[in-house]
């Protein structure tokens, strides 16, 4: 089942690139995240530092709060963010740092 931040996502990218949409809640939400290899948890502990690294910081905010609703608590990803610095540079976790406690201010 699509959650409502996921549904707001596609109906965003609806409204400027519909194929764009169509691929994600077909594809990205409806396959890749559904399948069974991977807990939705461990996927969101991949998904969220990946986008630190890659300093992708305009989907950092819905992957963390996606991230506490498949059920890794503040302390596991302070401690990812805080692993991923050294590999990925200081700024980047001190961004990502950021957009967790907007998140966890949001909650």
């Amino acid at each position: 089942m699509i959650t409502a931040d996921e549904q707001k996502a596609i109906e965003d990218f609806k409204a400027v690139a519909p194929e764009f949409a169509k691929l994600t809640q077909e594809l990205l939400f409806g396959d890749i995240w559904k399948r069974p290899e991977l807990s939705q948890r461990d996927k969101s502990l991949i998904t969220v530092t990946c986008l630190v690294a890659l300093n992708r910081t305009e989907q950092v905010e819905f992957h963390l709060k996606k991230a506490f609703e498949n059920g890794l608590t503040k302390e596991e990803l302070l401690a990812a963010i805080t692993h991923i610095a050294f590999y990925a540079g200081w700024p980047t976790a001190a961004s990502a740092i950021n957009h967790l406690k907007k998140v966890m201010d949001r909650q």
